[in-house]
């Protein structure tokens, strides 16, 4: 058991997110086979590379930096639920500044939708699966692993806010930033949001936290670990 596989997978797996913008491969291959090919290819390349790096970790040497305690296993058990359910609501998000966003989106700040709570929910999601297995998982393979994901999670937002800035014109950018935001719950105290926004965001949540219960049942026969806190 050594380190190279995991090092090399995790290095395949940044290069994958890194260097096709970087060097101009994904403009070249954009031109080439279009848009929905490329992003197809590509969704499915990340995912098996994904999968590579996680089923490494699992298989580098074990280097104990805190111990697991039992009230550790409550954090991901509260977390994922709400992951998945910004996972739901995310994808195909109105606004073209964001992971997961709809395909030549435009964005209306007189309707802003989910982005009025966060412009980045796939993010938030991200960040929350990666910190509450950061938490339990508290070998140095498993620290490195969602330690990273952390970090890019939390990293992109502002990656993307300044590209919203860049693209925008001033009076845009004002309106856009004005009506989304980061992080908040006040859109929910606001009636008219709540009567355009509440529905659908509804039936997404529910789809979430179906996804969560798959999610939960698989855990123990696809990852070798129960999940359950007790």
């Amino acid at each position: 058991m050594t380190w190279a596989p995991f090092l090399l997978a995790l290095a395949v797996f940044v290069g994958s997110h890194y260097l096709p913008a970087r060097t101009g491969l994904r403009e070249v291959a954009l031109r080439r086979f279009g848009r929905r090919a490329y992003f197809s290819v590509y969704g499915l390349v990340s995912l098996a590379v994904l999968g590579w790096v996680v089923v490494a970790a699992g298989h580098a040497p074990y280097l104990q930096l805190w111990p697991p305690m039992p009230w550790m296993r409550w954090v991901p058990n509260l977390a994922m639920p709400l992951a998945l359910v910004l996972t739901a609501c995310g994808l195909g998000l109105r606004q073209p500044w964001t992971l997961g966003a709809k395909r030549g989106a435009t964005f209306d700040p007189a309707d802003p939708g989910l982005a009025a709570v966060t412009r980045h929910p796939l993010l938030w999601a991200l960040a929350l699966w990666a910190g509450a297995h950061l938490l339990v998982n508290g070998d140095l393979a498993h620290v490195v692993l969602f330690g990273l994901f952390l970090a890019m999670a939390l990293g992109f937002m502002p990656v993307f806010d300044a590209r919203a800035r860049r693209d925008l014109a001033a009076s845009d950018r004002a309106a856009f930033f004005a009506a989304t935001s980061v992080l908040s719950l006040a859109p929910f105290a606001e009636r008219e949001w709540r009567a355009a926004n509440l529905r659908p965001l509804a039936i997404r949540s529910g789809l979430g936290l179906a996804l969560w219960i798959v999610a939960l049942a698989l855990h123990g026969a696809v990852i070798g670990v129960s999940p359950l806190p007790l």
